[in-house]
């Protein structure tokens, strides 16, 4: 099998409710600790992704009876799969899916229970993400802690203990065009002379618990059995997110300038407004984050939070930034956000007395920067982090929350 050595290495995120940065006299820099799916990844024998602008290709629509088109790709385990690696199987089973969609989350378990129930029966089971990690928008991704690049695809895989094969196909399409995927998830049943026998949905109840993959499982059960399906439960519709093909980004690159320009302000906080904003009278999940130009880790950091508030703004979720920068140092604090494109909600305190601010925040603080607190409505502190925060954490407490979620 071709393959290359290349180190993983993603941050930790948060989730949460409210997230609330703080900067005081001081700057921290230690980390959070990550989840095991989150830490450090090394010595995986894999390709290096490069996903990419390619030219439109034509998509084929495969029928019943079509041969399955030979694919070799890269998976999560570090090895490359070709179609002949399943010669062996009665029926060979190809999952078009992803790690953002939440249709696609909503049926992860249902096909991670098929794979363990046909286990012993002759059945090999693939999933591929044919998705394009550059034709994605954060705004795509308020369902979710992950897009879908390579290196989320492991975390994904090691998060749901995937049972099957997750390959990787988001670089050029090389192989997934000849398949025709429509959305994710899209799957395609073959017989063992790898004719198609069934293309569409798992099943017709998105929701976790309405469905247990009858259409998926009467293919496989059909064809195991050299029976024909009717033409009718053959081909069914498979629903779901859209393809992110790579041809697709122009509206990427669109919304991304468009955010960019957005205008970027700063407002002077008293204490009495802060601790109004604390107590979040809203119905929402309030992210604030306490920051300062001269706290390395909070610069550094920062970027993500406005990601977020990209991710998560258009569910019940809002993120509000807070410099702790002096009241006269507004127009540095300014050019920063400008610079991150921070055109959210920004504060900068209009007192030189740190310890008042820390006496409104809390004992939650240390007085150290920076600190995160993820608040849900009435005040409640969900989550609260001083330090560097993990990305990847947080954004699993914001999605996993009860008000955000990851199925419609």
């Amino acid at each position: 099998m071709e393959s290359l050595f290349f180190k993983i290495k993603t941050a930790s995120y948060s989730a949460g409710i409210v997230f609330v940065l703080v900067a005081s006299f001081s700057c921290q820099s230690k980390t959070e600790s990550v989840l095991v799916d989150d830490q450090q990844k090394n010595d995986f024998t894999i390709f290096d992704p490069d996903p990419q602008s390619v030219a439109e290709k034509p998509i084929a629509k495969l029928q019943i009876g079509d041969p399955a088109p030979p694919f070799n790709l890269p998976g999560i385990d570090g090895k490359f799969h070709s179609l002949d690696d399943y010669a062996e199987a009665e029926v060979l089973v190809i999952n078009f899916t992803c790690n953002h969609c939440p249709t696609a989350q909503a049926y992860e378990d249902r096909f991670i229970q098929a794979v363990s129930d046909y286990q012993d029966q002759a059945v090999a089971f693939v999933a591929i993400s044919a998705n394009s990690p550059i034709a994605i928008l954060p705004e795509e991704l308020g369902y979710t802690d992950l897009s879908d690049s390579f290196q989320e695809m492991i975390i994904r895989a090691e998060n749901k203990t995937y049972n099957f094969p997750y390959l990787y196909d988001g670089d050029t399409h090389e192989f997934s065009t000849a398949y025709g995927p429509t959305a994710t998830p899209h799957v395609f049943v073959f017989d063992k002379a790898r004719k198609l026998t069934y293309s569409g949905r798992i099943d017709a109840s998105e929701k976790p618990g309405t469905g247990q993959g009858e259409d998926l499982r009467k293919a496989i059960d059909a064809t195991l059995a050299g029976q024909v399906l009717p033409a009718d439960q053959a081909q069914t519709p498979a629903f779901g997110c859209s393809m992110k093909w790579a041809w697709k980004n122009e509206y990427t690159e669109k919304v991304n300038k468009e955010w960019s320009e957005k205008p970027v302000t700063l407002e002077k906080l008293s204490t009495e407004g802060l601790a109004k904003l604390l107590k979040n009278e809203t119905d929402e999940l309030l992210l604030v984050n306490f920051w300062a130009t001269w706290c390395g880790p909070c610069i550094i950091e920062y970027p993500e939070f406005v990601t977020m508030q990209r991710m998560y703004g258009e569910r019940d979720f809002q993120f509000v930034s807070v410099s702790m920068d002096a009241p006269d140092q507004d127009q540095k604090a300014l050019k920063y956000l400008k610079g991150k494109a921070s055109a959210l909600p920004n504060y900068i305190m209009d007192t030189d007395d740190k310890y008042a601010v820390i006496d409104v925040v809390g004992s939650d603080w240390d007085g150290s920067l920076p600190i995160t607190l993820l608040i849900e409505p009435g005040g409640n502190i969900h989550y609260n982090k001083n330090g560097i925060m993990s990305p990847l954490l947080l954004k699993q407490k914001i999605v996993d929350h009860p008000l955000i979620g990851r199925y419609y």
